[in-house]
């Protein structure tokens, strides 16, 4: 047996951007289901870094002051270590207008949470946890809705037909490989080891600061309780960082951060360091009739910047603002690839200039590191810049915290 069930658009990927797309079609009084494989939000290591256009979004949406009330930390600088142990201020935050001088970390799974909550109070909204999608549904080359299952594998499969499906599935994109959109891969030369320090008292508050020591790269960010911390290495380094050992990677931390050498044991073994496999890639088309990508589905991103949970946020407010009209006026199927295409259009160049950035960065200075070259200093362009331009500062600071092309909330979205 299959049970087959309705909606206008179906969501696949209950992540930021599956989530606020949702909430936004949701406010237009458009039937929405999110399918969300995961039966909750509570997973590590997920990107956190909220940046000023999504905070500048979520005030929009009548969401601001529930979202400061979460536990949070903020980011208000970015420097760079030089030769003589001074630090170099490269991004000044607070040269940007209140409230939105700063960068917010939250952890994903509450910013998740208050979207769906939110969402919820909207009668057209439904989200489906434990739903994994597993293939598309297509009816004269138009998709026309997805194939479901639990996570599980028990229970009985499940077909959600609806008038357009939205991939917000991610870089792994069940949805986009179904469709036969191949992804143009970039190079990335290196991969992120991610795990957690104590914090304590006296430590930086607010500091983004990367660490420079022979080939060995690491950057912080500071949280309520703990530091998250990003070890970089050449990508595919970690058999051989695994085969030397937890002592030797406890070495390495301690060495790149003298400040938490006294915390280091609390990696108890490489079991909590956690390897993400750094990949940049973008489609060339990013839909089919009945079908967009949009976010990781559309454009993995580098962890470079940490831009990735912005860009996808506003894909999202992009493809409702222009979904919705369409919708209303009763397109449905290929009638949609008008509007299909129009998202594409807005948000491809956001995503090659964001890319072409991270490219710059991984140049100068991953492989510059990894090549032992970074020991004279950073790069001197912005150096210079940074020491002898101060309102370089704040260009830098908005480029980070607002984006290319950020979006505002539609005036039907907002409360």
């Amino acid at each position: 047996m299959v049970t087959v069930s309705r909606t206008t658009v179906a969501v696949v990927g209950g992540g930021p951007a599956g989530v606020a797309l949702g909430l936004l079609l949701a406010r237009a009084g458009i039937a929405v289901r999110v399918v969300e494989q995961h039966d909750d939000f509570n997973r590590d290591f997920r990107g956190d870094t909220v940046h000023a256009s999504t905070i500048r979004l979520l005030d929009e949406l009548g969401l601001g002051e529930r979202f400061r009330a979460l536990p949070q930390s903020r980011l208000d600088d970015f420097s760079l270590p030089m030769p003589d142990g001074s630090r170099l201020l490269l991004g000044d935050f607070s040269r940007l207008d209140p409230p939105y001088d700063h960068v917010a970390m939250v952890p994903q799974w509450d910013l998740l949470d208050l979207l769906v909550t939110a969402a919820r109070q909207e009668p057209s909204f439904d989200i489906a946890m434990g739903r994994a999608a597993t293939g598309l549904i297509e009816e004269n080359g138009t998709v026309t809705g997805v194939h479901l299952r639990t996570r599980d594998g028990s229970g009985e499969p499940e077909e959600l037909r609806a008038d357009v499906v939205i991939a917000c599935d991610g870089r792994n994109s069940v949805l986009r490989r179904a469709a036969g959109l191949v992804p143009r891969a970039f190079p990335v030369p290196f991969d992120t080891w991610w795990f957690r320090l104590p914090r304590r008292s006296g430590d930086a508050a607010s500091a983004l600061t990367p660490a420079f020591s022979g080939k060995d790269v690491l950057l912080s960010f500071p949280r309520p309780d703990y530091h998250q911390v990003a070890y970089f290495a050449p990508k595919g380094s970690d058999a051989t960082l695994r085969a030397q050992g937890i002592i030797a990677f406890r070495e390495r931390v301690a060495r790149l951060r003298p400040d938490v050498a006294d915390r280091v044991d609390t990696i108890g073994s490489m079991d909590d360091v956690h390897v993400l496999d750094v990949r940049m890639d973008r489609l060339r088309r990013w839909w089919r009739p009945g079908l967009l990508c949009i976010g990781d589905a559309a454009h993995a991103m580098s962890p470079a910047g940490g831009v990735g949970i912005n860009l996808a946020v506003q894909d999202a407010v992009a493809t409702a603002a222009i979904l919705v009209p369409s919708l209303q006026r009763g397109l449905r199927g290929a009638g949609l690839d008008g509007a299909l295409a129009a998202v594409q259009r807005r948000r491809r160049p956001p995503a090659v200039v964001v890319q072409s950035a991270q490219a710059v960065l991984h140049r100068v200075v991953f492989e510059r590191a990894f090549a032992g070259q970074l020991q004279d200093g950073p790069p001197l362009l912005p150096v210079l810049l940074a020491r002898y331009v101060p309102p370089s500062r704040g260009l830098y600071a908005r480029g980070i915290a607002f984006g290319p092309l950020p979006e505002h909330a539609p005036s039907w979205a907002r409360r």
